[in-house]
């Protein structure tokens, strides 16, 4: 989540996606979403200053298009961090940008919602609805032909090993990267 371990800061950039949901314990404004209003945000939604957004959980999230405008002017690779209906909405309206997709799926359900239970920040009621979502979510990202690459998150650096060479495959200049650096 949110990019942890990736590296290569001199090749991407993650965007700050926008949440009318409350920050969790630690979570900055800014850094890790952008906190808003529900009514500003379907404003902004309305006014077409979205790549993608979806309503998740009860809580709207968005990327905004200034998020990935300031990533990709300052010459890295965006990546974004959004779920199934997240990359349904950027298919629907990319709009001049070529996506890559990649979905990262747990190595089961109950896997998930013992994670889920471990975060410690999650009530009953949140792990119902996660869980249940996730289904849906596992079901269509592991389908053939929605996501460019699927990666079965059973251990995080083998998954981060994954990716890595996932996207040096896409991006052949990476190979530099990772050849020279440790920790990837």
């Amino acid at each position: 989540k949110g990019g942890q371990g990736l590296g290569g800061g001199d090749y991407f950039g993650f965007s700050v996606s926008h949440t009318t949901r409350g920050p969790r314990p630690g979570e900055v404004d800014g850094v890790h979403y952008h906190f808003s209003d529900r009514a500003v945000m379907e404003r902004e939604i309305a006014a077409g200053k979205f790549v993608e957004h979806a309503e998740v959980h009860g809580n709207l999230y968005g990327t905004s298009y200034e998020s990935v405008r300031s990533v990709t002017e300052s010459g890295k690779i965006c990546v974004l961090d959004i779920d199934v209906q997240g990359v349904k909405g950027m298919k629907a309206s990319t709009g001049g940008v070529d996506p890559r997709y990649v979905f990262v799926a747990p190595p089961s359900m109950e896997e998930l919602e013992q994670r889920l239970r471990g975060r410690g920040t999650e009530t009953e009621e949140a792990i119902r609805i996660r869980t249940a979502n996730a289904a849906a979510e596992v079901e269509y990202g592991t389908t053939p032909g929605n996501f460019d690459a699927v990666i079965v998150n059973r251990d995080k650096d083998v998954a981060l090993g994954e990716l890595v060479r996932i996207l040096e495959g896409w991006y052949p200049h990476l190979r530099t990267f990772s050849e020279s650096h440790d920790e990837i």
